[in-house]
């Protein structure tokens, strides 16, 4: 979700007002999905390296995400979604990370939808956090070196458990998928668009899901081996 201080920018405001009128995006982007029937909806909302942003930013990012959190339990409840996390939760403030927990908790058995936060997420991290793992069931014999395979490492990630995503959406222009789920998305179909975050509105979803629809996705094979 990308663009935000660039937004408010534009509009001659301070980077924070980005993140405030982010909020519309983020629930036409989550009602969209639910309506189209989309079961797994991740939001890349803080990256461990936004961490190194001015403090002031950082704590209205925190104070921002508990207000939304607090006005959208009600929302995520009626719409049978469920909310979960993936990153280093524990770095975020104890208020932050407790309203995540009891609303987790409250959601917990909504089958619409699930809508995953990543917060302090970091793919590198999570990749080395799953190697030290492995390393430790290794040497404790839980895992044989020759059992460790594309399909156990999967298991080991935050991500344990999620399909891996096939449509990543990336706003404001930017050409890149700074450090998110670099293992899980070696077959994802990338999107880039114009559009900065706080803009995006479900027509924009839907232009993104049409282009991916449209594509022909081999997984390695040729075009002839997927249309026998």
């Amino acid at each position: 979700m990308d663009g935000n201080g660039r937004w408010a920018k534009k509009q001659g405001l301070n980077r924070v007002f980005g993140h405030r009128n982010a909020i519309k995006a983020v629930r036409d982007t989550t009602e969209g999905c639910a309506e189209l029937g989309v079961k797994h909806l991740t939001l890349y909302t803080f990256s461990t390296e936004n961490w190194n942003r001015p403090k002031a930013e950082v704590t209205a990012l925190m104070e921002l995400l508990v207000k939304t959190i607090q006005s959208e339990t009600k929302t995520l409840l009626e719409n049978d979604i469920r909310l979960n996390t993936i990153g280093q939760t524990h770095r975020l403030p104890s208020k932050t990370k407790r309203l995540l927990e009891e609303t987790m908790e409250k959601t917990k058995d909504n089958k619409r939808m699930t809508l995953t936060l990543a917060l302090s997420y970091s793919a590198k991290w999570e990749i080395v956090k799953a190697i030290h793992q492995i390393q430790k069931d290794t040497v404790k014999g839980r895992l044989k070196p020759e059992d460790i395979t594309e399909t156990s490492f999967d298991a080991y990630l935050e991500t344990a458990g999620t399909p891996d995503p096939e449509l990543m959406i990336r706003t404001s222009g930017e050409h890149r998928i700074s450090n998110f789920m670099l293992w899980q998305a070696a077959y994802a179909e990338l999107y880039f668009t114009d559009v900065l975050w706080p803009d995006f509105r479900k027509e924009h979803l839907y232009k993104a899901i049409i282009d991916y629809q449209n594509r022909e996705r081999r997984f390695g094979k040729t075009s002839e081996q997927i249309t026998v």
